[in-house]
């Protein structure tokens, strides 16, 4: 009998024990559990909702979209894990300074990595460039193939690859000859000092307006450049489509050439006139 009362003892202590912790730690369980369900459901929103507010803008790349919105949902679920803890008692304020020093030392050992990440953020939404141009930039030239948050892969003419640190591409002055719709080439000409610069350039003007690729406006100009050692040299502008530039410039200099031939205009090479001085003639004169 007296072992039966005290297993019943027992039983109402440990029932009594667990009714104490229930309601000491039930709340808090009970808050943990919303906080997070309500931190995970918020993050989700807000990652489609950044997602969706990014591929709206023409600015914004689609890598950096993804970005973006992954960031923000990992935000949002280190902060609920934050106030899950504090539902327990632990001393957030302690883990976010520790977090702070950890993320402090991180960045420290991987600056230039970040860097490169800044500076490809920077590129995916200024967008000075898009894939398909052919630019110059960060030492390289070619055309761009992919900007990642990391690098920019570029294409020379001859198809090799090149791969771009993103903070050299961004810290560097960036040519790109692909932006404007139209180009203008410039055709320089040496003609003969004794041929009629006039002709010249009434057969050359007729030449360029012969060619469906130059455009009407702005018209074709001609104008004599310089007055060269051995040539007057002329110099013939036209504007083109922008993806006409090298085959119609390839196209011009042959047939200038071509045509000046046919009317008989010389494109004279560099010349020089030498004198001989007898030693009979440099006796009298010295």
């Amino acid at each position: 009998m007296n072992n039966m009362d005290d297993l019943n003892d027992k039983a109402q202590a440990i029932w009594e024990m667990v009714l104490a912790t229930i309601t000491t730690y039930g709340l808090s369980v009970l808050g943990a559990i919303v906080i997070l369900i309500l931190g995970l459901w918020i993050a989700g929103v807000l990652q489609r909702t950044v997602l969706s507010a990014c591929r709206r803008s023409k600015r914004v790349d689609e890598t950096l979209s993804v970005f973006l919105s992954s960031l923000t949902k990992y935000l949002v679920i280190a902060f609920t894990v934050i106030a899950v803890l504090s539902e327990f008692g632990v001393q957030t304020a302690s883990l976010i300074a520790l977090l702070g020093a950890a993320g402090l030392a991180i960045g420290l050992a991987l600056q230039g990595t970040l860097s490169h990440i800044a500076a490809g953020v920077m590129l995916l939404l200024f967008r000075p460039f898009k894939v398909g141009d052919y630019i110059e930039g960060g030492g390289q030239a070619g055309t761009v193939k992919s900007i990642s948050l990391f690098t920019t892969e570029l294409a020379t003419p001859d198809n090799v690859q090149i791969i771009v640190p993103n903070g050299e591409m961004w810290g560097t002055a960036v040519k790109n000859y692909s932006h404007h719709a139209t180009r203008r080439i410039d055709i320089p000409v040496g003609i003969g000092y004794g041929d009629d610069i006039d002709a010249a350039m009434k057969t050359l003007k007729e030449l360029a307006e012969a060619d469906s690729r130059v455009l009407k406006d702005p018209a074709p100009m001609l104008a004599v450049n310089a007055l060269g050692a051995s040539s007057v040299d002329l110099i013939v502008r036209v504007w083109c489509n922008a993806g006409d530039y090298w085959p119609l410039r390839f196209d011009l200099n042959k047939t200038v050439k071509q045509r000046l031939d046919r009317e008989g205009i010389e494109i004279p090479f560099p010349q020089r006139t030498v004198h001989l001085i007898s030693e009979s003639e440099s006796a009298s004169e010295s």
